[in-house]
Order: C-alpha cells, then structure tokens, then sequence
C-alpha cells in the first residue's frame, strides 16, 4: 500500500515538473530552455573564430578548427580589383598628383563599355549621385533622404573640367564619406564608368561623348573609331600577336598601341573619379 503511495506521488510530483518545465515565455520571462541550441541560432561568419556560449556541442578548439579558412580549389585565380599596378598612395599629395598626370581614358570609347559603365554606376554610383549625375541620389530624396552631406554633382564645371585622374582616384580611395570602391569594381570597370559619368555630362552640355565622336573635351576618351581609323591608315596588324595580351574583344579595340589613343604611358590606373565621393 505504501509503495502505491509512493508511485503515485512520484508521478504527481514528476507531472508537476513537466508543467512548470514546459512553461510559455510571457512578458520579460523567457520560460525554459533544456537545448540552447535550438532556441538560440548560432551565425557563422565564414573564415571568422566567434565562439558563441551557448555552443554546447563542441570545444572553442574545435570551434576555431572549423573557422579556418580552407585551402582554394586547384586552379583558382585571385581576385585583386586590378588595383596592384595604381601607382598612387591614399594621400592629398597622391590624390593631386593622380589628377595631374592621369587625363586620358586608356579605353576607347565604345558601345559596349558605355553600357557597362551604365549598368555599374546605377549600381554603385548612382544611389548617391544620382542617375544623372546631378548629385541627387535616392539617399538625398526630398521624402526623406537622410544622407549628412550633399553627393558630388558632376554635372558642375568643377567636376566637368576635372581629370579622369580625380575620378579614379576617388574610386580607388573614396573621398569624405565615400568609401572606396576598388574592391567592387576591377581596373577596366572603373574606366568605363568615368566613360559613362563623361557621357552624363556630354548630355548635360548638349555635346556628343560616343564611340563616333567626342566634342566634350578630346583628352578625356578616344572614341573607337578613330582608333580603327588609325589602325587602318598605319597598317596596323589585328593578329592576337600584336596585342601583348592586353586586347579584350568584348570592348571593340582596347588596345596597348603606343600612345596613338591619346593616353598617358604607363598610367593605366590612373583616377579621375575624384567627387564621385567629394560629399
């Protein structure tokens, strides 16, 4: 009789625990936890040791074991942001001396690269500067826009009249506010879109920045067919031999042909993106 008794309060108290074990949470009460894990989800930060302490299923060394970045796939190629080659420091000093010796576009102005410029600068350019390059942005809205300074509008004289050096530098490091943006777009990339911002002001002045013709200011960009122009009246062989690797199809006539485009020798990486940051 006794041990009935007994079994029946062990099961009276044991239902009692479950109860309040299975409590909701309510108010500032959590209620209880029996598998952390579960109820709290642990984030990874790929190649990043962060040893949360509700991690109950494995040591901090195993931890930092699974954080660690992994050997790449055989074959794989760096990505650099062809920024390697810019032969300019972030300082005022460099910055001034990238927007004196940096003029020329070393990419003919095409159809294609234009279009691409385009398509980059609505993506990271235009959110700030806005899609005509008038410095109005979706962060400077009138609804709202909460943005702490005024985007460079480059549609002023000052920006117009700027070298391409200003803007590609300003890429390379930001300027003010903005960030830099070497590592979002690679070499070619940052050109074409000084092509496109180029265009945008072209427009602006009612004057023409094409792969016909340029009449904004002839040292910013060659157009492609003065490049074809030059090729055909010098006899220029088109063979992949004379393009010391440096030709890309996709951009009808990035050539390295001695300074015949009107470029700068040897500054590839020049800036004239200086404002696309000057807020």
């Amino acid at each position: 009789m006794k041990t009935m008794i007994s079994i029946r309060h062990f099961l009276m108290i044991a239902c009692f625990a479950v109860l309040i074990a299975c409590q909701k949470p309510t108010g500032n009460q959590t209620g209880s936890e029996f598998m952390p894990d579960m109820a709290h989800s642990i984030a990874y930060e790929a190649n990043y040791s962060n040893y949360y302490y509700n991690n109950t299923w494995s040591s901090e060394e195993e931890y930092e074991d699974f954080a660690t970045p992994r050997s790449p796939v055989a074959g794989t190629i760096p990505h650099t942001g062809g920024s390697a080659t810019y032969a300019y420091g972030n300082s005022e000093e460099e910055r001034s001396r990238a927007i004196a010796e940096l003029v020329s576009n070393p990419y003919p102005i095409t159809e294609a690269g234009l279009a691409e410029g385009k398509n980059l600068y609505d993506i990271f350019c235009a959110i700030c500067h806005g899609p005509k390059g008038g410095g109005m942005g979706y962060l400077v809205r009138d609804d709202g826009g909460v943005y702490p300074v005024q985007p460079a509008n480059f549609l002023l004289d000052e920006h117009l009249n700027a070298s391409n050096g200003r803007y590609y530098h300003a890429i390379m490091y930001g300027k003010n506010l903005m960030g830099s943006y070497k590592d979002k777009m690679n070499e070619e990339e940052r050109w074409q879109v000084i092509h496109y911002i180029r265009s945008l002001q072209a427009k602006e002045k009612k004057l023409a920045y094409n792969s016909e013709e340029n009449t904004l200011n002839a040292s910013f960009g060659t157009p492609v067919v003065n490049v074809e122009q030059y090729d055909a009246h010098n006899n220029v062989d088109e063979s992949p031999a004379h393009h010391d690797g440096n030709h890309d199809d996709k951009h009808n006539g990035s050539h390295n042909h001695d300074n015949h485009h009107n470029m700068n020798d040897g500054h590839h990486d020049d800036g004239n993106h200086d404002d696309h940051g000057e807020h």
